[in-house]
């Protein structure tokens, strides 16, 4: 397995400052938002978005977390709802997640805060674009594109549970190996 780091916690540090001065900007300031973040490691880096915006702007910003186990379509297992209640009613509701890749995660995170109730608006916030969609999703606020192909997997460290912060791009070469065979 090979692994080259693409983000370091220095470069992980500027791209959720520039994502949350665009939040500030395309917003116009943080008036009726509400920060999302998808756990497990998007609730982490929705948290430090909330602390740099916070600073900026010198108010609170709301907050919350979201487990978006029980609206997943590829898990065998149905999870219960969780007992959490989120409210987003007439809020601009910015969904954060690590890494936007196939589209799925955060069309479960939609549906979720749908379930909640009907958000002004729901905008989207990934550290990492990798491409590859199955779903016409795309995010308003990107930290890094890192075009990948779908041998090779972004991993997204943060130190909350990592004890780093940091992305890493690894390919897994017996993969590609057994591709050619």
């Amino acid at each position: 397995m090979k692994q080259k780091e693409i983000l370091d916690a220095q470069a992980m540090r500027r791209s959720l400052t520039r994502i949350a001065h665009e939040i500030i900007e395309h917003n116009k300031g943080v008036d009726n938002i509400i920060i999302v973040g998808i756990k497990t490691r998007g609730e982490f880096l929705a948290k430090r978005l909330v602390e740099i915006i916070e600073n900026v702007e010198g108010t609170r910003v709301e907050y919350a977390s979201l487990d978006i186990r029980h609206w997943r379509d590829d898990l065998q297992q149905q999870h219960p709802l969780p007992e959490t209640a989120l409210n987003v009613a007439d809020k601009k509701v910015i969904l954060i997640d690590d890494v936007l890749f196939k589209g799925r995660t955060v069309r479960s995170a939609m549906d979720a805060i749908m379930y909640y109730g009907r958000a002004k608006e729901i905008q989207l916030a990934a550290l990492i674009d990798r491409g590859h969609r199955e779903l016409p999703i795309r995010a308003d606020y990107i930290g890094k594109n890192i075009p990948s192909s779908l041998q090779e997997q972004i991993q997204v460290r943060v130190r909350e549970i990592d004890e780093v912060d940091a992305v890493y791009i690894t390919k897994d070469e017996t993969a590609e190996t057994d591709n050619k065979a």
